[in-house]
């Protein structure tokens, strides 16, 4: 399992640093000003929908059904599932994106309130957002293709296939003075990539063997309850997204650049989050589905010990690193051209509230397996309501002596607030066991941050004193040797008490 982790993970990787090459080219040229912002609305919308009825719900409840019906070895009968799922969505998809496109003005407007009807941010955010909107049909079709690959073990393509989203995007921003401006040429980017991602993924499952084709939706026994579980499972994935939009609506009403800011911290708070959480639920799920349905619940709660163990350990340094340097992070990636020193301050303090949240939002994505893979989605979608309502009640508490960094300490707070729900009515249940290994494997890492956290804090000025001035340069310089001296004693001081405590990585 952890091979598979790490080839879902390795992918992963290469879409987050293409996915940070394209934020570094879209703030040098945008900046954080009212283009950025009119673009990222543009952008993040179809994403939110695409996370809410894609990847969240769509997965807890396909994946486990299908693995279900090969196990009990109908291959016909999984192959019919996929098929009427897949022309249900087509179907679906096609008839949002007409109602979506001529009622656009709305939708942004519901979006992002503070932007002035009739403004420039309004109007662009309109325009960008219709240009945007179709990739949403293709990725919700690709979250499909993703699930059927998935489940039988093949996760490379799913997981590759979003380096075509940052590729694509990179090229149209290098020929963006054929748009009227930059903003016009990453949607357009955006679009494109929808269907060169769609095109990948039906490659992939035409040479596995596994492309669904279209099939008279006929509601049998499987889509009953394939329906039953995607309902829960809809409301409960929005939990996250709902945050999101709440981010979004919240800071338009804020002073121009905060919607930028959100956007550029998140994009390196998702970094460990997409690279390690999402790579080991990616994972888990259909093994631990697997495993429960031929009765094998020590295996189960096993596999989900090492996820939770593993995806700890490769995301604290991180959380480290986001709450004890953030300023000279987003100075040193993104400080350049339009994006000046001001922008980087305010991100960075949204980037340092992120980090509280990155070790509860990493664990969130092993502790829901032990729902999802008994195809129980309703109880993770109250943990996520009650999540959502500590989040919006601290959203316009915090915000108003906070401003944009208090929309992320209430993110912080809710995840957590998720997280102590699930494991604690998992433990309630018997539906997981963590163990001896899971708990000496909590307690190297948070060894190995205390020796991180002084490299990060003394090590600096030492970094900085070694580093000549050269320019923005100097910044980059010294995050580099920083990030070198941090690799070496967190990555040796957590296997060396791995090894003391007789640890050892599982490769299965």
């Amino acid at each position: 399992m952890i091979r598979s982790i790490l080839s879902v993970g390795g992918w992963t990787l290469v879409s987050r640093v293409t996915g940070f090459a394209r934020d570094v080219v879209m703030a040098a040229v945008m900046g954080a000003g009212p283009l950025a912002d009119a673009f990222v609305v543009a952008f993040r919308l179809p994403n939110h929908f695409r996370a809410i009825f894609g990847e969240g719900a769509f997965n807890t409840a396909f994946v486990p059904s299908y693995a279900a019906l090969e196990e009990a070895g109908a291959t016909g009968a999984a192959r019919r599932f996929a098929d009427r799922v897949f022309t249900l969505m087509l179907i679906v998809q096609l008839v949002l994106l007409n109602l979506a496109l001529p009622l656009m003005p709305w939708v942004v407007h519901a979006l992002a309130p503070g932007f002035e009807e009739g403004g420039e941010r309004f109007q662009l955010a309109v325009a960008l957002t219709r240009i945007t909107f179709p990739y949403l049909l293709f990725m919700t079709l690709v979250t499909l293709l993703s699930g059927i690959l998935n489940a039988h073990r093949r996760f490379a393509v799913a997981a590759g296939a979003p380096v075509l989203l940052n590729l694509a995007m990179l090229a149209a921003l290098a020929v963006s003075f054929l748009f009227p401006n930059a903003a016009y040429a990453a949607a357009w980017g955006v679009s494109v990539s929808g269907v060169l991602q769609f095109g990948l993924l039906w490659i992939g499952c035409r040479r596995a063997g596994v492309m669904p084709d279209l099939a008279v939706p006929r509601l049998d026994p499987a889509l009953r309850r394939f329906f039953a579980v995607l309902g829960p499972a809809v409301i409960g994935s929005a939990g996250f997204q709902i945050a999101a939009f709440a981010d979004t609506i919240i800071a338009s009403w804020l002073p121009t650049g905060a919607v930028s800011a959100l956007y550029y911290a998140d994009r390196l708070y998702q970094l460990p989050f997409g690279v390690i959480a999402i790579a080991a639920g990616t994972v888990l799920l259909p093994e631990m589905s697997r495993r429960i349905a031929a009765g094998d619940l020590a295996g189960a709660h096993g596999a989900q010990n090492r996820a939770a163990g593993f995806s700890l350990a490769l995301s604290a340094p991180f959380t480290v690193a986001f709450l004890t340097i953030p300023g000279l992070i987003m100075a040193a990636l993104f400080q350049r051209g339009e994006f000046t020193g001001e922008d980087a301050a305010r991100a960075a303090s949204v980037l340092a509230a992120y980090g509280l949240a990155l070790p509860a939002v990493v664990l969130v994505r092993s502790a829901v397996a032990s729902f999802y893979s008994r195809q129980d989605t309703k109880t993770p979608l109250w943990a996520s309501l009650s999540a959502i309502a500590v989040n919006v009640v601290l959203k316009l508490w915090l915000t108003g002596p906070y401003g944009v960094t208090g929309l992320a300490l209430a993110t912080a707070v809710s995840q957590w607030v998720n997280l102590a729900i699930l494991v604690g009515l998992a433990l309630r249940r018997g539906w997981t066991a963590p163990g001896r290994t899971l708990g000496l494997t909590v307690l190297g890492v948070a060894l190995a941050c205390l020796a991180l956290t002084g490299v990060a804090l003394a090590g600096r000025p030492l970094a900085e004193a070694l580093v000549p001035a050269m320019g923005h340069g100097r910044e980059i310089a010294v995050l580099g040797l920083l990030g070198i001296a941090g690799a070496v004693v967190y990555g040796g001081l957590l296997l060396g008490l791995l090894h003391l405590f007789g640890l050892r990585l599982r490769r299965a």
